[in-house]
């Protein structure tokens, strides 16, 4: 891995340095300190009430040959204030690109996205969710990957070849929001006897029909979801212990737009170790255009969530409705907003989230979330979370 890393940095380096004519580069990147506030006393003493940290990410970016061949780098770092865990560096992307024609070959590091709804992304396979940035799992880890893309009048069709694992980050002991039982990735373990080494395959066919746009997907390797299973430290002391297990997967994601209206659905089918179940996640958004006779626009989301094998540690939507609202001002800074809650239908626990973005000047971005549970039983998975009710404020200034 890192042989390859080097040899495509070295590529990047000798295109530079070429003449002037010969390519273009850009440059661009963010610094964003960050404000976490905490409802809740902790249930531990050593987690903090108010939290800080900074995360920074720069992007380089070099085409030529008419564009048809692009390096890119980014790296992300993060420094926090209480959780050394969260205190990381990844490569969101290291990777060259050459296109030919209806032919795009990708090698070196990536993120890619499968999905099409708003509160739970089933389809989405290829990157491991990077949880200390996000604990709804929408920020990735850079995932290693070779790819060769078509594109053609009858779809679109993705090959992947991942050739080593990215293991899931966790919070440290300081770290919030946070399960009540540490997780020790010190004793991560695999089904694959290959561990991080074992290569992955994955495949996803695309297409727009009328108002219809179709994705198929298939994926065998190994699964990005740990199961956690209790364990100990040498010290006697209780940890979860993360176990990945090799899956095969067929999904499917498919949106139909007509009109103001979006229909959204997700569903796969997986086999994990004796096991073979079904999931799935559906709703409509209505969007509101030019609102109270401004420019503004409301957009009204409901969507269900749903898995064969009922409420599980695995996956905490089983039986969940999603309501939210998505207004957008349409205005020179980018304002918008998006509230919303899921309800578990068994339980009624309740997970709320709103989030407010806003552009300062031409450089400054502004950003706020708010993330609320209540209700949470024992036997939910969110339980462990009851008291990380949590305000979080983020200035981002991009160059």
């Amino acid at each position: 891995m890192k042989k390859s890393l080097v040899g495509w940095a070295s590529i990047a380096l000798a295109c530079a340095a070429g003449p002037a004519h010969a390519g273009e580069f850009e440059f661009t990147g963010y610094v964003e300190p960050e404000l976490q506030l905490f409802l809740q006393k902790a249930s531990k003493p050593e987690q903090p009430r108010a939290n800080m940290s900074v995360a920074g990410e720069v992007s380089a970016k070099y085409f030529w040959d008419d564009g048809d061949q692009s390096f890119v780098a980014t790296p992300f770092m993060r420094l926090d204030m209480h959780d050394n865990k969260r205190t990381h560096v990844d490569l969101r992307a290291f990777k060259y690109a050459y296109i030919d024609g209806a032919w795009e070959f990708r090698a070196g590091v990536d993120k890619v996205f499968w999905g099409v709804t708003e509160a739970a992304h089933l389809v989405d396979i290829i990157n491991q969710t990077d949880v200390v940035e996000d604990a709804r799992g929408r920020e990735k880890l850079g995932q290693p990957l070779v790819s060769l893309s078509t594109y053609q009048q009858w779809g679109t069709v993705d090959l992947y070849v991942l050739p080593w694992f990215r293991e899931r980050l966790f919070p440290g002991a300081n770290g919030r929001p946070a399960t009540d039982i540490p997780v020790d990735t010190s004793q991560t373990k695999f089904e694959s006897g290959q561990k991080q080494h074992h290569v992955d395959f994955a495949a996803r066919y695309s297409n727009t029909f009328d108002i219809w746009d179709v994705g198929l997907g298939y994926f065998r390797g190994t699964g990005r979801n740990p199961i956690l299973i209790p364990g100990l430290t040498s010290g006697g002391s209780p940890v979860l212990i993360p176990y990945y297990v090799q899956i095969d997967q067929l999904s499917t994601d498919i949106q139909a737009t007509k009109g103001a209206w979006l229909y959204k659905f997700e569903g796969l089918w997986r086999k994990e170790l004796n096991d073979r179940y079904l999931q799935g996640t559906g709703g409509i958004e209505y969007t509101l255009y030019g609102i109270f006779d401004t420019p503004s626009d409301l957009g009204i989301v409901a969507e269900y969530i749903w898995d064969e094998r009922g409420a599980n540690p695995q996956n905490p939507f089983a039986n969940d409705i999603f309501a939210g609202v998505r207004w957008t001002a349409n205005d020179i800074a980018d304002t918008s907003l998006l509230t919303g809650a899921v309800v578990d239908m068994d339980t009624q626990a309740t997970f709320f989230s709103a989030e407010f973005e806003k552009r300062l000047g031409q450089n400054y971005r502004l950003s706020v979330e708010a993330r609320l549970f209540a209700g949470q039983p024992a036997s939910d998975p969110y339980y462990t979370l009851k008291d990380d009710d949590f305000l979080q404020i983020r200035l981002a200034r991009y160059f």
